[in-house]
C-alpha cells in the first residue's frame, strides 16, 4: 500500500512538472501510466530473464557512464556494406550499444558487462526511454533540462540542433528532482529485485548526467583523467567514415526503434564476464532457442583484459558455441596508446580504432591456436573499413 501511494504521488508530481514546463499534456501522460500498469506481468518476465542469464559481477576501475571510444561509429558504413542486420546483438558497456543496435536493427539485444553498475545504468536508460516520447525529450530528461514547449515538432531536427538546445537551457533542479523520483518508481516497476543501494546508484548516475550535462566524460578511478577522452557532446556528434551522423539520437526513426525494443523488453542488460562460466553461454543458448543467429558481438577492448588475465581462452571457447552465420561480426575497439597503430583502420586524431572480424574466422583461428597475444587478436583477419 505504501509503495502504491508513493507511486501515485510521484506520477502526479511528474504530471504537474511536465505540464508546467510545456511538456506532454495530462491525458497523454495518463495513457503512459496505464500502459506501464498493464506491462507489469511482462516486466516480471524481463526481470526473470536478467536473473537467469546473469552471474556474479566483478570490479572494473571505471564509472563507464559514457564511452571513451571516439571511433565507435567508424564501422557503420562497413556493417551496412556487409549486410549485418537482424538476428541477435550482444554488446558490452553503456549507450554506444544503442547506436549499433539502431543501425543493425536486431530482433533482440543483450548488454553483458562484468559491472553490475552497467546493468543499473541500462535500467536508467530503459526508464528514460519509457518516459520520453521523442529524442529531444529523452535528452532533456537525461540532463535534467525542461523539454521545449513545441517538442512534438522536433522530429526532423538535426542532432546539432538538439545539442544546441540542451547547451542553452539550464538544468532545472526542481524538475530534475521530480524526474529522478519518477525514474526510481519506473525502475522498481520493471520487477527486478533491487536493494536501496541499487536505487541510490541509479540516482547517482542520473545526477552525474544532470550535473555535467553534455560535458560529461568517461572517468577512471585511481588514474588521472585523459585529455583525449571524448565528452558526451562529442560522442553524439561523431560520424562514420563517410561523414554521416549515426548516433542513435541523430534521427528520430533510430530513437523510436530503440524505444520500441525497450518497451517490448528486448534490450536485456546482463551481469557477467565475457570469459565467465555462465552469462555468455546462457545468452547463446537463449538465442539458439529463439532460432536467431548473432548479427554482431561488440567486445570493445575487453579482450585486452581477458588476455592479460589469462582468461581469453574461456571467452574463445564460449564464442565457439554461439549461433552464427557467415555475416556474424565481432566489433572491437583498439586503443593506440603504447601499441603499434593498425594502418588498416587507424584514423589520425582518434584515441581509438574500431575493428571488424567475422565470427567464423575468429572461431577458426581460435581452434587452430592462433591467438597467443592481444596483438594476434587485433591484427589477424581484421576487415578493412574502407
Amino acid at each position: 500500500m505504501k509503495r502504491t501511494i508513493f507511486g501515485l504521488q510521484i506520477r502526479l508530481l511528474l504530471l504537474w512538472a511536465v505540464a508546467a514546463c510545456g511538456g506532454q499534456h495530462a491525458e497523454g501522460q495518463d495513457d503512459s501510466v496505464r500502459i506501464h500498469s498493464t506491462q507489469q506481468s511482462a516486466a516480471s518476465e524481463f526481470a526473470r530473464l536478467i536473473e537467469r542469464l546473469s552471474e556474479t559481477g566483478g570490479f572494473f576501475d571505471t564509472d563507464n557512464l559514457i564511452s571513451n571510444e571516439r571511433s565507435y561509429l567508424h564501422v557503420i558504413g562497413k556493417l551496412h556494406e556487409l549486410e549485418v542486420s537482424g538476428g541477435a546483438y550482444i554488446g558490452v558497456g553503456p549507450a554506444q550499444n544503442f547506436s549499433y543496435i539502431a543501425q543493425i536493427r536486431p530482433e533482440v539485444a543483450f548488454i553483458i558487462d562484468i559491472r553490475r553498475d552497467n546493468m543499473l545504468e541500462h535500467l536508467l536508460f530503459k526508464a528514460l526511454f519509457e518516459i520520453a516520447h521523442n529524442r529531444i525529450e529523452y535528452l532533456s530528461l537525461l540532463t535534467g533540462r525542461p523539454a521545449p514547449k513545441d517538442k512534438d515538432k522536433w522530429a526532423g531536427r538535426s542532432i546539432a540542433e538538439l545539442i544546441e538546445y540542451v547547451d542553452e537551457v539550464e538544468a532545472d533542479s526542481h524538475l530534475a528532482q521530480l524526474v529522478r523520483a519518477t525514474i526510481a518508481e519506473t525502475v522498481i516497476g520493471f520487477g527486478l529485485p533491487l536493494e536501496e543501494s541499487d536505487l541510490r546508484t541509479i540516482d547517482r548516475f542520473h545526477r552525474a548526467f544532470i550535473g555535467a550535462g553534455l560535458n560529461l566524460q568517461f572517468h577512471s578511478f585511481n588514474r588521472p583523467p585523459r585529455r583525449d577522452y571524448p565528452s558526451l557532446r562529442q560522442l553524439l556528434l561523431e560520424t562514420d567514415l563517410n561523414g554521416r551522423q549515426a548516433n542513435y539520437l541523430a534521427r528520430e526513426s533510430d530513437f523510436q526503434f530503440i524505444k520500441q525494443l525497450q518497451s517490448r523488453d528486448l534490450i536485456v542488460p546482463v551481469v557477467g564476464d565475457l570469459a565467465g562460466p555462465h552469462a555468455l553461454p546462457a545468452i547463446g543458448e537463449y538465442i539458439s532457442a529463439q532460432d536467431y543467429k548473432i548479427s554482431a558481438l561488440y567486445t570493445s577492448n575487453v579482450e585486452f583484459y581477458l588476455m592479460r588475465q589469462g582468461t581469453f581462452g574461456n571467452f574463445a571457447r564460449a564464442v565457439e558455441h554461439l549461433p552464427v552465420d557467415n555475416r556474424s561480426i565481432i566489433i572491437r575497439s583498439y586503443f593506440n596508446r603504447g601499441f603499434s597503430p593498425l594502418p588498416s583502420s587507424y584514423v589520425p586524431g582518434y584515441n581509438s580504432t574500431q575493428l571488424l572480424q567475422t565470427l567464423e574466422s575468429f572461431v577458426a583461428e581460435s581452434r587452430n591456436g592462433g591467438y597467443r597475444t592481444y596483438w594476434d587478436v587485433v591484427s589477424k583477419h581484421s576487415i578493412r573499413l574502407r
